[in-house]
């Protein structure tokens, strides 16, 4: 049985050079684990930040179209 891919929007707060700042991202995922790994792992990739550095504070699943 096959999902569908849902779309997440992720908020959260990553600390770089003693900085804190707020991000938000919108996800395409299967599942809100998977949205969640994926928000680190771009996070990461794009700040080079470790996951010790950012904070998840929200995950919410976004209707088509919002």
């Amino acid at each position: 049985m096959s999902e569908s891919m849902k779309d997440f929007e992720i908020k959260g707060i990553f600390t770089q050079k003693g900085n804190e700042k707020k991000f938000s991202k919108r996800i395409k995922a299967l599942n809100e684990n998977r949205a969640r790994e994926q928000a680190l792992s771009i996070m990461g990739s794009k700040h080079r930040l470790k996951r010790i550095h950012i904070k998840i504070e929200k995950i919410s699943e976004t209707k088509k179209g919002e």
